[in-house]
């Protein structure tokens, strides 16, 4: 975030998986100052990353916070100088892209689970099944039912 992150805009930043802001970043909501509000994601991510009380706030005051008190709350993983900005940025995603796919997108189903309730256990299940099939075992319970004869389950661990 390099600015103004307020009303939508704040949304936006509260439901990405990580926020990097540069000092200059100001946060905020206008939505009930304005007559509008967002009941979902928007609200509930954001008692989630600073607490039920502080979230009332930014919601019910509609005041704008700084960068550093946007970190001190919670509400940014990290501040930077403006001209550091995309640098940072270009490098957390470096980082992230050297790790394993499919092990990303299943601790962020995990994490999203417990946030998302029903949804994000329904993604997580999707996700889990997509994998399995793409195994060894699943190909073995495919090919044992056309054939017509019980799956060899001996050679896949027995481990859940």
């Amino acid at each position: 975030v390099n600015g103004y992150a307020i009303g939508g805009g704040h949304v936006l930043h509260v439901v990405c998986d990580l926020t990097i802001a540069s000092e200059n970043a100001r946060f905020g909501q206008t939505g009930p100052r304005v007559g509008s509000f967002d009941a979902g994601f928007g609200s509930s991510y954001l008692a989630r990353h600073v607490g039920q009380k502080k979230a009332r706030e930014i919601w019910f005051l509609c005041e704008q916070y700084t960068a550093a008190e946007a970190m001190e709350m919670g509400m940014v993983n990290k501040v930077v100088p403006a001209e550091q900005l995309e640098d940072t940025t270009v490098e957390w995603c470096k980082k992230i892209m050297q790790h394993s796919p499919v092990a990303l997108r299943m601790i962020k189903a995990g994490l999203n689970a417990e946030l998302d309730g029903q949804a994000g256990i329904q993604e997580l299940a999707g996700n889990a099944t997509m994998l399995y099939y793409m195994t060894d075992e699943a190909r073995e319970g495919k090919e044992a039912f056309l054939e017509k004869r019980k799956p060899d389950w001996d050679r896949f661990p027995g481990i859940p």
